[in-house]
């Protein structure tokens, strides 16, 4: 579903892209010229922002015919059809780049999700992004990532507590960084999650009945102490420095959680091109 503000960040990239307009298309084919294209796979992974591709065309000339041809968070290979587009020339290819820019962006996104997500299979272990998201296209990417089967960690810095090193040196300790969050009213219902580096930390932490507690940059002997320590009381979250050569290991120890900035932070985009011909015998 496309909500306001992914409507909002589609108006925008139009608005940067085409600017006073699309000088080239506008000059070369004339108004009324048919044109049908499709978008063509050019790698396997999973598919992601057709919704938000057929979104782009409708906002640059609702008379545009955009036909997905393909499930969003279904797996592609090279060369299949993911969706058709048909309409004015010159507006098929003013929307061409923002669309294009959109749905690689996000196939990139959920195809490297899918490729953590199958890594842990077999454990309990759930994948989890991060806040580090473009900036803007933070509901896209965090889309992306459940398209690709990961889940989304908190949207932003107000709907979920998550204490850090930071805090916690700020306010000089964990049990005093959980005390003020709690009587703190804006924070009243709200899940707090508190980072440690150490089973000491984590000792402290357990004893605060916090709702997650995050295993920062812990090696993976520590995380097995960890959850030993824990025995299923606080879900546990493991970050930092995850990779997909270590992120099998990490599930392995018993963790809840995994969290990848590198799902959106690090992302290479899927190769997807638009191929148009002109819809001879018609005009419009």
């Amino acid at each position: 579903m496309i909500t306001r503000t992914m409507q909002q960040v589609i108006q925008n990239a139009l608005s940067e892209d085409i600017g006073s307009g699309d000088v080239t298309s506008l000059a070369t084919i004339p108004a009324d010229t048919p044109l049908r294209g499709l978008f063509i796979a050019k790698a396997d992974g999973i598919i992601a922002g057709i919704e938000v591709a057929g979104e782009v065309f409708r906002q640059v000339d609702p008379s545009i015919c955009f036909t997905a041809l393909k499930d969003e968070g279904r797996s592609i290979a090279r060369g299949d059809l993911v969706a058709q587009v048909e309409g004015r020339g010159p507006s098929i290819l003013t929307g061409e780049r923002t669309a294009l820019n959109f749905m690689q962006r996000m196939s990139g996104i959920a195809t490297l999700t899918h490729t953590y997500v199958e890594a842990v299979k077999g454990t309990r272990c759930i994948i989890l992004d991060t806040r580090k998201t473009a900036p803007g296209l933070r509901e896209l990417d965090k889309l992306a990532v459940r398209l690709g089967g990961g889940a989304n960690h908190r949207i932003g810095l107000y709907d979920m507590v998550l204490i850090k090193d930071n805090h916690i040196e700020a306010v000089g300790g964990i049990t005093p960084a959980v005390r003020t969050v709690r009587a703190a009213r804006f924070c009243a219902g709200l899940d707090i999650e508190v980072e440690v580096t150490n089973l000491q930390q984590l000792q402290e932490a357990l004893e605060l009945s916090v709702q997650r507690i995050m295993l920062d940059n812990m090696d993976i002997d520590t995380m097995r102490q960890a959850v030993q320590m824990t025995a299923g009381r606080v879900p546990l979250e493991a970050s930092g420095g995850i990779s997909l050569q270590t992120v099998s290991q990490i599930a392995a120890t018993g963790v809840d959680y995994i969290s990848v900035g590198a799902l959106t932070h690090s992302v290479r985009a899927l190769d997807i091109s638009l191929e148009v011909a002109l819809v001879r015998g018609q005009s419009l």
